[in-house]
């Protein structure tokens, strides 16, 4: 599953710090408690008193912090031994341009990132950035939001970067992911065609530990999240209407996206089905490997040297 994690620029050398005013010889430069003032003139404004001069009692008194709402501490309470689950898929499809294909044109490809069940992903994800190869004007796309993906085109495979930034109430650090953008098909599956893309997926799971309280209550009912029964002993209000965000009339969706039907399917009846039939070629291979071994074994002792001496000059 993926990990989320933090970067942070180099710090910078701080600029000199700016020439202080000589001091002001005028009277008004004296403190009042030494100074004549007529009673007819005006006090001057007070000034910022210096950090210098705060008491300690002034300093303990500014640094407390301030007690949040009782409301505050609820939402931002977490809950211990809970995982909040988002499964994903990210990848690429490009399609062939044919006879449009030139030298440094020759294919058009949309990178993407989808919830495996293509719904929403905007519930968590606030904005993705895609990093394209530097030959690319303005390489650093970003998308605030859904679908979050990017459409380019172009003649050569790289390795695209994909940064999600999640909402301030799901996490704090960003999840950074790579995908290797793939334009030609592998020889096993045929020559290239304008009607079939070249289809590159990864499914994973994005997994928030320790939810705080307002989060989970905000996507207990959504169908994108994987979310757990609570623990004993843990009692939530129920969750009012899901909050929608004002620029998707569609939910966010990808179900009726203009390349869904080349999306791969990554449910788990599938996975397991594709398990099956991998489990059924490794035991009939086993069972011929097993066939191969009597029948040496059945052999008289000269034939098997000269079978054991043909299968190692690859006469066997």
């Amino acid at each position: 599953m993926p990990q989320a994690s933090s970067s942070s620029s180099p710090a910078t050398a701080a600029a000199p710090p700016p020439p202080q005013p000589a001091a002001d010889p005028s009277p008004s430069a004296v403190p009042a408690s030494e100074e004549a003032l007529d009673p007819q003139t005006p006090a001057p404004p007070p000034q910022a008193q210096p950090e210098a001069v705060l008491t300690a009692a002034q300093k303990a008194l500014r640094s407390k912090p301030t007690r949040p709402p009782e409301d505050s501490d609820k939402k931002n309470k977490k809950l211990k031994d809970v995982e909040i689950s988002f499964p994903i898929v990210y990848g690429t499809i490009s399609f062939w341009l044919g006879k449009k294909a030139s030298e440094y044109n020759s294919h058009k490809w949309t990178v993407y990132i989808r919830s495996a069940t293509n719904e929403d992903l905007s519930v968590i994800v606030k904005r993705v950035v895609f990093q394209l190869h530097p030959s690319f004007t303005n390489p650093t796309r970003v998308v605030e939001q859904p679908p979050f993906e990017l459409s380019e085109s172009g003649w050569g495979e790289f390795e695209i970067a994909i940064t999600l930034y999640f909402h301030s109430d799901v996490c704090e650090k960003r999840l950074d992911l790579f995908h290797q953008l793939k334009l030609y098909p592998e020889e096993d599956t045929g020559p290239q065609s304008t009607k079939k893309p070249v289809v590159v997926e990864t499914y994973d799971e994005i997994v928030f530990p320790e939810p705080t309280e307002a989060f989970f209550q905000r996507v207990q009912n959504h169908p994108a999240a994987t979310v757990p029964r609570l623990p004993p002993g843990i009692t939530l209000p129920p969750p009012g209407p899901m909050e929608l965000v004002p620029h998707e009339k569609k939910r966010g969706d990808t179900k009726d996206h203009p390349l869904s039907q080349w999306f791969s399917n990554f449910s788990e009846a599938d996975e397991l089905l594709k398990l099956a039939a991998a489990r059924q070629q490794v035991q009939a291979h086993i069972a011929k490997l097993r066939r191969q071994l009597s029948m040496i074994d059945g052999m008289p002792q000269q034939s098997k040297a000269v079978s054991v001496q043909g299968q190692q000059f690859g006469h066997g």
